[in-house]
């Protein structure tokens, strides 16, 4: 029977282990083909079922509704990429979970499935973060470091969904050939809700830089 022990971010799930204990890996050029190997469920506090599973090819419009619905607060601390219904057009036509992997939250309403999370992962370095963190002498590799840019609908921010996704996302990564999660362009340091929430789960602080005239962290975490 499986067991969590100590501090909770450190654990790993128990999912997608063999009863010897073994990781079972996840070959990433699978998921697009088989989604379901990379998806699950949850319950949030509030009772409302959840569920994560990468981006499908034929959800642009309601991807580009989740964009478009964010508020101006969330889309300021997010940098990765425009929140707009030709990006998500893009991203539908051109789905590569193999390199980046967009995992979704949703819901359903009515019979309707509504995304309420959207989580990137680039299973790999970007060159701009490779830079910053080459001047802190610190190594960066591609074949098992990955980088995160996540985000929360508004509603359902301060409810514990981005906890659970970021749970998921610490049981799933390992299985991808993934040991360091890095954040996409980092967190505002103006940010200290984005900070606590990274530091709660295991990240670490390792160096700062200024953007757009505002000074930012670099943070990373062992997987």
């Amino acid at each position: 029977m499986c067991t969590w022990r100590g501090r909770w971010w450190r654990i790993r799930r128990c999912l997608g282990k063999r009863t010897d204990g073994v990781l079972m890996r996840i070959d990433p050029n699978t998921i697009d083909v088989q989604p379901e190997l990379v998806s699950s469920g949850e319950v949030l506090a509030s009772g409302q079922r959840v569920y994560f599973r990468p981006l499908r090819a034929d959800q642009a419009a309601a991807l580009g509704a989740y964009f478009t619905g964010l508020s101006q607060a969330t889309r300021r601390v997010y940098g990765p990429h425009p929140f707009d219904q030709e990006t998500a057009d893009g991203f539908c036509a051109a789905l590569d979970s193999a390199h980046t992997l967009r995992m979704l939250a949703w819901v359903e309403e009515e019979g309707i499935e509504r995304i309420v999370g959207y989580f990137v992962v680039e299973l790999g370095v970007r060159v701009g973060d490779r830079r910053r963190y080459d001047a802190l002498g610190l190594a960066l590799h591609d074949e098992t470091d990955c980088t995160l840019a996540p985000s929360v609908a508004d509603a359902y921010q301060s409810q514990g969904l981005g906890s659970l996704m970021m749970q998921h996302l610490l049981g799933l990564l390992p299985r991808l050939g993934r040991q360091r999660m890095l954040l996409w362009g980092g967190v505002r340091a103006d940010n200290p809700r984005a900070v606590h929430f990274y530091t709660k789960f295991g990240f670490r602080r390792v160096g700062d830089f200024e953007a757009g005239g505002t000074n930012n962290y670099d943070m990373i975490a062992e997987l």
